[in-house]
Order: C-alpha cells, then sequence, then structure tokens
C-alpha cells in the first residue's frame, strides 16, 4: 500500500502539530543555554552519564534528550523531528505522541543504563526518540520512500531495516566513533515493541496457551502409561496367585498388590 504524505506533515512545514513545534523549540532554547555553560560540567550533569545514573542522577534519561554536541548535531536530530514527527502526531494526536516520544527517548537511555552500567562517559542527543521515530513512521508508512542524502529513494521500511543493522553491529565493542549506537538500537526496539504490544501479546498468549496444551497432554500420558503399569502388576501378581495360591507371595508384593489395588479403584472411582 502506498502512502500520499509529504515529509514534514500532511499540512506541510508550515503548519507544525503543537507537540513537535514545542519540541523543536525546547530543544532549540536548550541548545543556546548551553553555549552560556562550561560542556564538561554540563554534560556532566544533564547529560546521561550511566555511573552516576546509578548514585542518583535519577533525572538524566529525560534531561540528556535535550542536549546536543554541535550544530549539526541538534540539526540532524531536528530534521528527523521535523520529518517523521509531523506525520506521525497528525497521525495519532498531541498526546499519543508525547507519550511515543518520551517512552523511546528515556527507555534508550535506560537501555544503556542497564548494558554499560560504569560507563563514565557523557550520551547527550535526542536521538533514542529519533530512532523511535524512525522505527515507528517505517511500521506506519513502510511504502513511502525517504530520500537518503536527499538523493537516493529508498522505501521506509527497508530503511528501518538497514540502520536497526547499522545500530546492532556498530553497539558491538568500542567503534571509536563517538556516537551512543546502544541509544540508538533501544529507541528503536523500544519503539516496535510499544507499537507491536498487541502483536506480541497475543503472540505470547498463543504460545502459553500451546505449553499448556502440550503439559497436559503429557501428564495425561504419564498418567495413563502409570496406570497400565498398575494394572498389569496386579494382573501379575493375581496370575501367581491362581498359579501358586495366596500363601506363595512374599510381604511386599502383597502389600504391593494392596497399595496397587487401592489406588485404581480410587481412580475409576473419580471418574463418575
Amino acid at each position: 500500500m502506498n502512502y500520499r504524505y509529504n515529509i514534514g506533515g500532511p499540512g506541510g512545514p508550515g503548519n507544525l502539530p503543537p507537540a513537535v513545534k514545542g519540541l523543536l523549540i525546547a530543544n532549540g532554547i536548550v541548545f543556546l543555554l548551553q553555549g552560556f555553560f562550561n560542556p564538561a560540567i554540563v554534560n556532566s550533569m544533564f547529560g546521561l552519564v550511566p555511573a552516576n545514573f546509578w548514585r542518583g542522577a535519577v533525572w538524566q534519561p529525560l534531561t540528556y534528550m535535550f542536549m546536543h554536541a554541535g550544530l549539526m548535531h541538534i540539526l540532524f536530530n531536528m530534521l528527523m523531528l521535523w520529518m517523521f514527527g509531523s506525520v506521525l502526531e497528525s497521525a495519532w494526536g498531541k498526546k499519543e505522541f508525547i507519550r511515543f516520544y518520551f517512552l523511546t527517548g528515556i527507555g534508550a537511555g535506560l537501555s544503556n543504563c542497564f548494558l554499560t552500567p560504569s560507563m563514565p562517559t557523557p550520551i547527550i542527543g535526542a536521538s533514542g526518540s529519533m530512532y523511535g521515530l524512525l522505527a515507528a513512521y517505517g511500521i506506519l508508512f513502510p511504502d513511502t520512500r525517504i530520500y537518503i542524502s536527499f538523493l537516493i529513494p529508498i522505501r521506509a521500511k527497508y530503511v528501518v531495516l538497514i540502520f536497526g543493522f547499522l545500530s546492532l553491529m556498530s553497539s558491538f565493542g568500542n567503534s571509536g566513533d563517538g556516537i551512543a549506537h546502544i541509544v540508538h538500537l533501544g529507541g528503536m526496539v523500544i519503539g516496535v515493541i510499544y507499537l507491536k504490544r498487541k502483536d506480541f501479546a497475543r503472540l505470547l498468549g498463543r504460545k502459553i496457551k500451546s505449553y499448556q496444551v502440550k503439559h497436559k497432554q503429557t501428564v495425561v500420558q504419564k498418567e495413563q502409561e502409570s496406570d497400565e503399569q498398575l494394572r498389569q502388576e496386579v494382573d501379575d501378581l493375581l496370575d501367581k496367585i491362581n498359579e501358586v495360591g495366596m500363601n506363595k507371595l512374599t510381604t511386599r508384593e502383597v502389600h504391593r498388590l494392596k497399595k496397587a489395588s487401592e489406588l485404581l479403584n480410587r481412580k475409576e472411582n473419580s471418574q463418575f
């Protein structure tokens, strides 16, 4: 299915949805304020430092999203917010868009805290949310063409796969490029899980139901095999009684015959 959406929102760049507009302004103001302070101190305090997060800096998974390392960094992220966020907010509405934006951004930051808990380097930028928006755009509008470097048209679903694969490969080890690839990947994964949560829930429900059915079948089969074994043991003991008499049974065989008979009688009576 093809979607006829203008990148930047159905209404074009002149009609920015309120949440996207507010986020653009907020990021711009924070970026300007960063210039008045020492970057090392500000980034350490309001950027996301996983080691500091576990020491009590619990605000950092939120504040790091509004900070950027330079002009190109913020321009690239705000371009993605404008391109994909405008379309998504127009499709979802303001409330759902804001929920998704902060869920992916904060979740991406927390994923880095869990995976690299002792990392002392600050992470800054809204890339976790941007990659979440990209994943959402690819799911909702998979066949819409995105122009990479403004020249190469690629369907949105393939862009998501390419960016996700690159982030996954780069997240192994130290790539040395200064980019928090785990944050990128975390934003995409959390976005996909959130959007597909009902599908995942149905799949999990089917898996649980299938396991329960198989478990019940296994239990029933084992009970049937046990009953058959008991009956065979009782029959063997009865045959021995017919051949040599009750007095020839050992004490263990008598006790076993009594117990097996009682158990079989209880099972048969419980079926009525």
